[in-house]
């Protein structure tokens, strides 16, 4: 996983936290008020009721605007990550301003050019200079949060392959002059992981490509990162694998006792569609412990922000809240200690849905990128604007089994 330097803390994200704190004081007043209104009366009044679901909404803003803060602060500034990487002869500045001028008025000469002949796609284009690609790279980090908590590796093929040990390698004890006997060879299991297209197809008026002051890499990096980061964080999490990443979602789902390589492993929530109504805490205590130990130091709970308001309610038994705002910024919200990511492709709390997932997903999930990204201008099809059809090429799906877990919302 590509780690992303924290940078100290800004005003605004001082100010995002304390609104955060104060947010959740007022929330954990009134959902006491309210668990005691239905311990005593076994139900809690509608007006209570409306009021700690009204503070859970600006908990939940609160949360949102820090994130979005947090976000923005790690997000590379319009210039800073677009310097060319010159090489003795020149090249490197030779290929930006060979861009530049293609962006600007379609001059393609000292491009190279990919037709899009193949047969595993059908994209063509330009392939824009090494800075470019890095700066729609750092944005797509800074933006997408299973690029945040996966491994993401650059290739060069199509189709990156990686061989596991789904069983290990056998090993044992002996003396020192005893004879050592073989050992069973490690299972291996050959995984593959194909890349897709993903595309942006933004738009620039002709004045806008004339001024000189405007960056062009970094005004083409900002305009395909949300469309990117979207399309991506869906695939990542509910994908096929039809043209796009396979979801650690999409692999099959089945009790965690009896989850094989191959499957991913769930516990039950304890009730159809809703946590237990006893005790929900210990159904969460049972999905942490369901991964091997040495998953959970770098693990993490998934889910979206609906379930997160869920499980805000809850108290441990010593009656202090599971969930946790972040204490500094930079930092994530905790639940039961372990970091919280929130993902709003998510399903979902609903009967049998995987509305939340726990486990180290830098070691269970890749994302690959092929290296190279493509731009074809086009000032035809929607003038007078000028259209830049971009593509990149991104695989993803589960590389080790044993490190995510989910929570399925059924009694069994």
């Amino acid at each position: 996983m590509k780690e992303t330097k924290q940078a100290p803390a800004t005003p605004e994200a001082r100010a995002a936290m304390h609104e955060m704190m104060a947010a959740f004081e007022a929330f954990k007043g009134a959902n006491d008020a309210r668990l005691d209104e239905i311990e005593k009366k076994a139900s809690a009044d509608t007006l209570l009721e409306q009021k700690v679901a009204r503070i859970d909404q600006a908990v939940a803003s609160a949360q949102a605007r820090l994130d979005r803060v947090v976000s923005e602060g790690r997000r590379p500034e319009l210039g800073q990550t677009s310097v060319p990487s010159f090489s003795p002869n020149g090249g490197g500045l030779e290929e930006k301003a060979a861009f530049d001028g293609y962006l600007k008025t379609g001059a393609s000469f000292g491009l190279e050019l990919k037709t899009g002949l193949s047969t595993a796609s059908n994209s063509a284009g330009y392939v824009v200079p090494e800075q470019t690609e890095r700066a729609i790279e750092r944005r797509l980090m800074a933006g997408s949060p299973m690029r945040e908590i996966a491994t993401v590796r650059t290739v060069g093929a199509g189709v990156f392959r990686k061989p596991v040990s789904t069983a290990g390698v056998a090993s044992g004890w002996v003396a020192e002059t005893a004879a050592r006997p073989e050992t069973d060879p490690a299972t291996l299991a050959l995984l593959e992981f194909p890349s897709a297209d993903l595309y942006a197809n933004p738009a620039a008026t002709q004045s806008l490509l004339d001024d000189a002051l405007i960056d062009l890499d970094e005004w083409l990096a900002a305009e395909v990162e949300d469309a990117f980061a979207a399309q991506e964080t869906a695939a990542f999490v509910t994908g096929d694998g039809v043209n796009k990443p396979k979801g650690f979602l999409s692999y099959p789902i089945v009790a965690d006792a009896s989850a094989v390589w191959g499957e991913i492993g769930h516990v039950a929530s304890g009730a159809a569609g809703a946590f237990a109504p006893n005790s929900p805490t210990d159904r969460l205590i049972d999905l942490v412990y369901a991964p091997k130990a040495q998953y959970r130091p770098n693990g993490r709970f998934v889910m979206n922000r609906k379930t997160v308001s869920a499980v805000r309610k809850f108290k441990d038994a010593d009656g202090n809240y599971i969930w946790q705002p972040a204490q500094r910024a930079g930092e994530t919200a905790s639940l039961l200690g372990y970091r919280v990511t929130e993902i709003e492709t998510m399903p979902d709390i609903a009967a049998n849905s995987a509305a939340i997932a726990f486990g180290d997903f830098q070691r269970g999930y890749l994302i690959v990128d092929r290296a190279g990204v493509r731009v074809l201008r086009d000032p035809y099809s929607a003038k007078p604007y000028v259209l830049f059809y971009t593509t990149k090429r991104v695989g993803g799906g589960v590389q080790n089994f044993d490190a995510i877990k989910v929570m399925k919302f059924a009694a069994s």
